[in-house]
């Protein structure tokens, strides 16, 4: 229920108001059964914005260090995500990637969408990175299509570090869903996974235009700070 408010009474009609989000590509999303929505990573607004441009509700798998702030502020953050459809969950690696995987797996067994960033973490420079296998897994696992989604312009919304969303226009790309049906059985197999994952990724570089940079966005991320 409290999905369904924000989406259509409270958060969805302003945003759309105030930002006028476009969407090409729309019929491509399954109208019914699961499906892993497979998305680009520019910024935390991506999560907010993709599914308010979606009819059907989409589920996102988030940090849970940010269900857990205190006071009011860590109230309305709480209320905020699970109210656009965040999931906490815990990625510290192990047992715990186990674990958002067993997520990710009973949202799409409900026949639900699942809205995934093969890349594991927000671009830094808007460049596109190598997936991460768990979505091609989950993918085989679940039994389910792979729909390549690409968020446009939204780190120039809201830039890594912001909290506060500049007044632009932002747009979704959704392309035709990707069938691994052919691979069923073999979700044990690393070398599928990984060829499955690069398929992924080269769908959204076609789709989004995107410069790709054959390494971990997170090596990236590692290699600035030491710099810094």
């Amino acid at each position: 229920m409290l999905y369904w408010l924000m989406k259509y009474v409270f958060i969805g009609p302003i945003v759309k108001a105030i930002f006028r989000p476009w969407i090409v590509g729309r019929r491509n999303v399954p109208v019914e059964g699961g499906a892993i929505l497979a998305s680009n990573h520019l910024s935390f607004i991506d999560s907010v914005m993709l599914p308010l441009m979606i009819d059907r509700r989409v589920a996102f798998l988030a940090k849970s260090d940010y269900f857990t702030g205190k006071g009011l502020k860590g109230w309305a953050t709480r209320v905020f995500l699970t109210g656009t459809g965040q999931l906490p969950i815990d990625r510290s690696g192990g047992k715990a990637s186990e674990a958002s995987l067993n997520t990710g797996l009973q949202v799409l067994g409900g026949g639900e969408l699942l809205g995934i960033y093969p890349e594991g973490t927000r671009s830094p420079d808007g460049k596109l990175y190598r997936g991460r296998t768990g979505i091609a897994r989950m993918a085989l696992e679940a039994h389910v299509p792979v729909v390549p989604v690409v968020m446009v312009d939204t780190d120039t919304m809201m830039p890594i570090g912001q909290r506060l969303p500049n007044v632009v226009r932002v747009g979704v790309v959704i392309g035709e869903p990707l069938d691994f049906s052919r691979f069923a059985g073999m979700e044990g197999d690393r070398y599928i996974l990984r060829s499955i994952t690069d398929e992924i990724m080269v769908a959204l570089q076609r789709l989004g235009e995107q410069q790709y940079d054959d390494v971990y966005a997170s090596t990236v991320k590692d290699r600035i700070k030491t710099k810094a």
